[in-house]
């Protein structure tokens, strides 16, 4: 595939960046860098190999879900510097 400055400019719209123009024939050569790497890769024979879900064969241990004793509100609340009977008072911080 040939990077072109045009597709230099819709992947840029679609990223949301903006292009300096005094380095979009750098940006272009380093895309087109990238598109040779990637399709150097298909020249690998990769028949027979199984594709990975991840990169680790380790299985996750988890827990058992059992309902366990809670704090109640009075505990939560004991060192928090301001509060109600419901909520973690704090400061406004969206106008």
């Amino acid at each position: 595939m040939k990077i072109t400055k045009e597709i230099l400019y819709k992947t840029a719209h679609l990223a949301r960046l903006n292009v300096d123009e005094s380095k979009q024939d750098q940006m272009v050569n380093d895309l087109q860098k990238m598109v040779d790497w990637v399709d150097k890769l298909k020249e690998v024979d990769t028949e027979g190999v199984e594709p990975l879900t991840g990169m680790s064969f380790e299985k996750d241990q988890l827990r058992e879900d059992k309902i366990q004793e809670h704090l109640s509100n009075a505990r939560v609340f004991k060192n928090a510097p301001k509060h109600d009977s419901t909520y973690f008072r704090v400061p406004k911080v969206i106008k």
